[in-house]
């Protein structure tokens, strides 16, 4: 099964920054939009950020604007996800898509107060 890889997840304090980021084989991310997600345990998984091909029609959560930035690179193949003032909330495992249905293996963020 082809998956996204991702990677860069960890333990930070709060106030703290992380990168995501993830990385399509075989040239998998083009031309589809890249949406990142998360999962906090006992919770549904939500909606983060997503990106257009072109890199354009960006959007974000109401909850991680201004904190939070998506990009991508399709020279590279690659999208990232950088999380700045992390807060105890963020706390999830986060995951990549891109819009023809693939999925990342998912990157564990724990953020500590």
């Amino acid at each position: 099964q082809v998956r996204l890889i991702e990677s860069g997840g960890g333990l930070v304090q709060a106030g703290g920054s992380l990168r995501l980021s993830c990385t399509a084989p075989g040239g998998l991310f083009f031309p589809y939009g890249v949406k990142w997600y998360r999962q906090a345990p006992g919770k549904e998984r939500e909606f983060v950020a997503s990106i257009h091909w072109s890199g354009n029609d960006i959007n974000y959560a109401d909850s991680v604007k201004g904190r939070f930035t998506i990009s991508r690179h399709n020279a590279n193949n690659t999208s990232n996800l950088q999380m700045d003032s992390l807060i105890p909330e963020n706390t999830a495992s986060y995951y990549c898509t891109s819009s023809n249905g693939v999925w990342s293996q998912g990157a564990q963020v724990t953020i500590s107060s």
